[in-house]
């Protein structure tokens, strides 16, 4: 089936003209002055020209970390290839289609940036089965787990205090993407107090995560916005893996290439959506999603080549760079790795910290550690603590 891209009803994109013709807002995009920070600092105060939510941009992009999204897993590991798409990439485009959605609907802009650059910051290497072993590994030494989500927000909050603000900082908290639904409404979070309470129960409850709701409706668009994002271009990628052809995923109404699946569904959330406090898909869209959804965990996701190779080689692998540097922190070892390039390199940060790093767990300092690494950072960091390991990655390359 050829599915066409759809547009607006011709009523909906009169009623948005007339709106944006008289200088119609929107009742329910959050405003710039209800930006909560923990500490009321007026440098931290948003001015005219640079808003609330703009300082929270500015901040997570130059976070030391923003620039190690280049070379994380998106979804396909060891492809020496351009081509497949990297983390960075991801949340470029989430960031895109949300501020789509956000403008069509006359949400602000800024804090839909804001959450969507900061969303996977705390990503781990190799994807979600990177973040799958080091949550059973944290889980081993400490009966905590760890989620990205959360440590997105302990990148921002804690590693880096930067004092970001609770509406991003619950955004991110919240934005987890494997979780789809028809309608999305926010839940307004009372402060810093209850929303330390809810990443705490995250790292004690596995499936706490997957109950959290963002607190604003541009939390919601970026929440969306993060599947709309992946569906179609991971698909778009285990092609050019030459894992799939689009033809294997059948016939949907949103269609199965990348661009005809984001348009339509941009398309239906607006119209379904607009002047409205909530995020809504039609039935036949959401079904569409679900079921587009289910065929890439069936076709990609669980494939041999996205994840027996990572398997094999990145558990073992991790789990030995996880108990060498956990040794050498608990023993002070000033040769370890982990004291120079780790402590030393967030100490180098002039933000004030309520803890001293180093005073930390050393669990989570060695968790904090592993997730900040790319893939290539973590594989050469293998390779020179334990040289003679017969554990070997092969890579794909352009003309494998």
């Amino acid at each position: 089936m050829n599915v066409e891209y759809e547009n607006l009803s011709a009523q909906l994109e009169e009623r948005m003209k007339s709106d944006k013709a008289n200088g119609a807002k929107s009742p329910y995009a959050f405003p710039d002055d209800g930006a909560v920070r923990r500490i009321d600092n007026p440098h931290d105060f948003g001015t005219v020209w640079r808003p609330a939510f703009v300082r929270d941009i500015d901040k997570i992009m130059n976070c030391p970390y923003y620039n190690r999204y280049a070379d994380k897993t998106q979804v396909f590991s060891f492809y020496k290839n351009d081509d497949i798409t990297r983390r960075g990439l991801h949340v470029q485009l989430v960031s895109r289609i949300a501020r789509t959605i956000g403008g069509a609907l006359g949400l602000n802009l800024d804090l839909i940036e804001a959450i969507a650059l900061g969303h996977d910051i705390g990503h781990t290497p190799f994807g979600h089965a990177g973040e799958a072993f080091l949550d059973e590994l944290l889980y081993e030494n400490t009966g905590r787990h760890f989620s990205h989500n959360i440590h997105s927000v302990r990148v921002l909050d804690g590693i880096y205090p930067y004092n970001i603000s609770l509406q991003t900082l619950s955004g991110i908290a919240s934005h987890d993407g494997e979780l789809e639904l028809a309608e999305y409404s926010p839940k307004p979070i009372n402060g810093f107090e209850e929303f330390d309470g809810l990443i705490e129960s995250c790292y004690l409850d596995k499936g706490a995560v997957k109950r959290l709701v963002p607190s604003t409706l541009e939390g919601c668009v970026v929440r969306i916005s993060d599947i709309i994002a992946y569906l179609g271009k991971d698909r778009q990628d285990a092609e050019r893996a030459k894992l799939v052809r689009e033809s294997d995923f059948g016939e949907s109404k949103i269609g199965n290439y990348n661009a005809v699946m984001i348009n339509n569904l941009i398309v239906n959330i607006i119209e379904n959506s607009y002047g409205k406090d909530y995020l809504m898909l039609d039935k036949e869209h959401f079904a569409a999603l679900q079921k587009a959804k289910k065929d890439n965990y069936d076709l990609v996701y669980t494939s041999d080549v996205a994840r027996k190779d990572i398997t094999e080689t990145v558990k073992p692998m991790m789990r030995l760079v996880y108990n060498r540097l956990l040794d050498g922190l608990v023993k002070n070892d000033g040769n370890s790795f982990i004291f120079p390039h780790h402590i030393e390199y967030v100490k180098a940060s002039r933000y004030k910290r309520r803890t001293p790093y180093e005073d930390e767990e050393k669990n989570q300092i060695v968790a904090d550690y592993i997730a900040s690494m790319t893939d290539d950072y973590f594989t050469d960091l293998f390779y020179r603590l334990f040289p003679d390991s017969n554990i070997k990655i092969n890579y794909r390359g352009y003309f494998d």
